[in-house]
Formats: structure tokens, sequence, C-alpha cells
């Protein structure tokens, strides 16, 4: 029988070469509708700075543009880079999407800058805190938004008594760790950053504890999935994502390259064991390969979720590979209840 599985998208906003800022946001709203229509479940955008591939720095505005041009699909935050941020202004920012948007905002929590020590500087102003205070500051924040207390003196207004649902991101076994400890859905960063990835699932469940946000375990899984009509077409819209990388690594990121013919596999060759390890969960292809690609992943691992993420350079491709995707896990209902 087939795996059945929720889908859902993660947006990095991302800037391409020949275009700007303003082309990618009015692309991720395009997106964000195309995936309501589609059915995702959800819709993310990531918190990162100082990058010139990446439009969603201000995370919270991206996230009231994304939600204001839709009207069922959840919106929010994968993630909020909490060590960046006082969590009072985080409550705050997620308390007016809450007023704006109720019942459909989502603040995932990762405790990694998200930049460089120059612009984790240069947005903390300070690096005084430690990375340890991160589970204190999680407790803090979600505590802005308990109904207000007799003779509390920090109130988030909005905030309190607001309804917000709350993740816990990590790449890690530490993330895993407090999602557990802290009975919080978990979404490990499998996309980019796969090496744990089995590791931090069993120690997520079996160190869960259930709480008033959730009474059992809830993994939600990021996957690259490069779809098209054609084997060919998928492998070559994915060379964009390969060069993203290579350059990551050699310390030169910039825009989304657009996509380049490869077929003796030199970027392969070039990105090395870096890159087959850090995107080994890719599925990329056509349909049939799609389907088969996200069944035996949903398997393994026994996600409840899976986080679709698609740097494409062409915008058009980008929609009609989350279609692919949508059909595949269509077809996969299909089948996990005939």
């Amino acid at each position: 029988m087939a795996a059945m599985v929720d889908l859902s998208v993660l947006d990095l906003s991302p800037i391409v070469e020949g275009g700007d800022a303003a082309q990618s946001l009015r692309n991720t709203r395009d997106l964000a509708q195309n995936a309501e229509r589609l059915g995702y479940k959800r819709y993310w955008l990531a918190e990162h700075h100082n990058m010139r591939g990446v439009a969603s720095a201000a995370t919270a505005v991206v996230i009231g543009h994304v939600a204001e041009a839709t009207s069922t699909i959840r919106v929010g935050a994968g993630g909020i880079m909490l060590p960046n941020h006082a969590p009072l202004i985080i409550a705050e920012q997620f308390g007016t999407l809450a007023s704006l948007y109720p019942g459909r905002i989502d603040l995932g929590l990762g405790r990694a800058p998200g930049a460089d020590q120059a612009t984790a500087r240069a947005l903390r102003r300070t690096l005084a805190g430690d990375i340890d205070d991160f589970p204190r500051d999680v407790i803090e924040l979600m505590n802005y938004f308990e109904p207000e207390k007799p003779g509390q003196i920090i109130r988030a207004v909005p905030g309190a008594g607001l309804e917000v649902e709350f993740w816990m991101l990590g790449s890690s076994t530490y993330g895993a760790q407090l999602a557990a400890a802290l009975g919080l859905p978990y979404a490990f960063a499998s996309h980019f950053a796969p090496a744990q990835m089995e590791t931090a699932l069993a120690v997520y469940r079996s160190q869960f504890r259930p709480s008033e946000h959730l009474a059992k375990p809830y993994v939600m899984l990021g996957v690259n999935v490069t779809a098209a009509e054609t084997e060919e077409e998928a492998q070559r819209l994915f060379t964009s994502l390969k060069q993203a990388f290579i350059n990551l690594g050699q310390g030169r990121p910039g825009p989304l390259p657009a996509p380049v013919d490869d077929p003796d596999g030199r970027l392969d060759e070039l990105g090395g064991p870096m890159l087959r390890q850090s995107l080994s969960c890719s599925i990329v292809g056509s349909p049939d390969r799609v389907r088969e690609g996200l069944d035996a992943f949903a398997r393994r691992t026994a996600a409840d979720e899976l986080m679709v993420t698609a740097q494409i350079h062409d915008h058009a491709a980008r929609v009609r590979s989350f279609e692919i995707a949508a059909q595949a896990r269509d077809e996969l209902a299909r089948l996990a209840t005939a």
C-alpha cells in the first residue's frame, strides 16, 4: 500500500540571476496562491540575512505578504532564528500576524544565526548572549502567547491569548531533544543537512513528552523536489541548486544560477562528497519518478508531513514542479485508500 502524507512548501524566496528582490517577492506571492489551489497544507518562509540570493530576510513581513494573498493555507516561518531577536519582538510580530490572519500562522524556531558572524553582530549589536540561552528564550516567547496573568509586567500586545502553532526546527539531535522536552512538532532540515536525520528522529520520538500543544510526536521533513515532464528536463532544472551549493561551499553565494546542460555530470564531480551528502534527500525527475520518490521517502522515514522545496530558476517551471508533486501526492492518497 502506498504511503499517504501531507505536503507543504518551504520557499526561500530565491532571487535569481537576472532578477531582483521585487520580482522574487511577486513570485513568492504567486507560488503561495498556487500552493493553496493545489492543496498544500502550509507555506513557510525562512530567515536568512546578507544573502544576495534570498529575499525573505524580513520574514514576518513576507509572511504577511503571503497570508494577505491567500485565504486557507497555513503560513509561517521555517524558521525564525531566535538568537537574532528578543523574544518579545517576535511575540509582537507573530501576535500581529495571528490577529490579522487568525488560525493560520505557524512559528518555527531555530537556533542557527542564519547569517555569518559579522552579520549576526549587525543584527544583535552584541554577542553577549549565549547560544545556550535558546531554550530559555523559546519558553519566554511561548509564554507571551499565554493568557495575561494578574500583575504581569511585560506582555505582548498583540500576542497574549492568541493562537500560534509553534514548531521546533533542527538539523541535529539538539533540536530533537528540545522539541521532545517541550512537546512540540519537529521539522528537520533534511533538504540540506540530512546527516543526522535518522538519529534525530529516533531521539525525538523516543523522548517525546505530551504537552498542551501536542499529544504525540509529529515530524515534518524537508525534501528537495524538482519535477518536470521528462527526466532530462528535471535534471537540467536541478543544476541551478547544484550550482548554488557549489558556490556556497566555495564562499561565493549569490543569486540562484540559471540551469545548464550537464550530461557528463561535471557539477557532481566539482561538488564531490559535499554535494552528494547535502542533497541526498532530493527527488528529481518525471511525474512517475517523483511519485515513487515521495512514496519511498515517506515510507523510509515514517514522516507525518513532507515540506517540499524547489530552487528552480524559471518561475513557471517552479510552479509546474509543485503541481507535479501535488499530483503525485493525490495519486498516492488514492492508492492508499483503494
